[in-house]
């Protein structure tokens, strides 16, 4: 293995960073994923000795986090670095396993190009699909172009906040970062336009200050503008500005993923919903019986994430924004009876 100076030396597009969970998968790190979780898609990272110019205070690449970039973790696991020629022939002899790949960038000038070689290179090694996800601060209309063209059929925006004032406190000026939320939008309605209704998204992070009344009416903005949405639970990153902040409550989350889940599906929305003075959910616009049927089955829990070329959620990145163990915030698997169970108590239905 090479040591700490040589890693440091290697960058992008000859090398990339994977998740924890991918390099499993193709079998470059040892390990097993509680109760037999499997990941059908190959989450890349690209990597530069300058590292990422944003100083997102919840985000453990931050630039103000201390340390070089290639030993920094990212959302909850370290990220091994791998040449892209190795990672190619790992998912060469893995293409049952592997339905999806997903590239993503940092605030990095460099990361624009490399995006462009690295995607087109996967898609013609492999009838593999390839999602992005991208930086806005950075990126052009050309640009989104030009990922389409080499290949990309999916573009991620990781807006992460509920409100333009949350996004400015945690990315844009309170923190000294360079990010905009009218950017991020933007960047987002034209990816929309080129990439196609439902092909281009944001990510949302909850327990960051928002309501859950706030979290609802942007997801719903999002989809009322063509776009797909994904939900995570904040994570305190060790060394990270919000290191000491804790998770958000269970039944909060929970009640976000279900709301979330009901405007994905067209089942509800927005303004069918009613919330407490505080902003809290009291009513999800469904009857109970028919409610009662949604949560059961266990679909609004499970991980929200791009499509394999089976159709089913390929990215569903076991155990990114919690600890494995009886309190799973995303499951990648379909909840058994005894999750739905214990579901319900986190939700505290008894209480609605």
């Amino acid at each position: 293995m090479p040591n700490t100076e040589d890693i440091n030396a290697l960058e992008s597009p000859e090398y990339l960073r994977m998740s924890l969970a991918a390099a499993m998968t193709l079998g470059l790190k040892p390990g097993r994923f509680h109760r037999n979780a499997k990941l059908y898609c190959i989450n890349l990272l690209l990597t530069y000795r300058g590292g990422c110019a944003a100083r997102c205070a919840y985000c453990g690449l931050s630039n103000k986090r201390k340390g070089p970039y290639s030993s920094k973790s990212f959302i909850r696991v370290t990220w091994p670095t791998h040449s892209l020629s190795e990672i190619i022939s790992r998912i060469s002899d893995r293409q049952q396993r592997v339905k999806r790949i997903c590239i993503s960038q940092i605030t990095n000038r460099r990361s624009i190009q490399d995006t462009k070689d690295i995607c087109a290179k996967l898609r013609s090694s492999f009838d593999i699909p390839v999602s992005l996800l991208i930086s806005p601060t950075i990126v052009s209309n050309k640009d989104l172009m030009d990922f389409r063209d080499a290949g990309a059929d999916k573009i991620g925006v990781a807006i992460d906040l509920a409100t333009p004032e949350l996004f400015d406190q945690f990315r844009g000026k309170g923190v000294g970062g360079p990010h905009h939320w009218d950017t991020y939008r933007r960047c987002l309605s034209d990816a929309v336009k080129i990439f196609g209704k439902r092909n281009a998204g944001s990510h949302f992070v909850t327990g960051m200050g928002e309501t859950e009344k706030e979290m609802v009416s942007a997801i719903q903005d999002i989809q009322d503008a063509g776009g797909w949405t994904h939900l995570f639970s904040f994570f305190p990153e060790a060394d990270s500005q919000m290191k000491d902040r804790p998770m958000p409550a269970m039944d909060h989350y929970r009640r976000i993923q279900l709301a979330r889940y009901l405007m994905d599906e067209g089942i509800s929305r927005a303004e069918q919903m009613t919330f407490d003075t505080s902003g809290r959910i009291r009513d999800f616009g469904l009857s109970q019986d028919k409610l009662d049927r949604i949560i059961d089955s266990g679909k609004p829990f499970r991980t929200s994430g791009c499509e394999g070329y089976d159709g089913e959620v390929a990215c569903n990145r076991p155990y990114a924004n919690s600890r494995p163990g009886p309190d799973i915030r995303n499951f990648p698997f379909p909840p058994n009876a005894e999750d739905i169970h214990r579901i319900r108590r986190q939700m505290r239905m008894a209480e609605s």
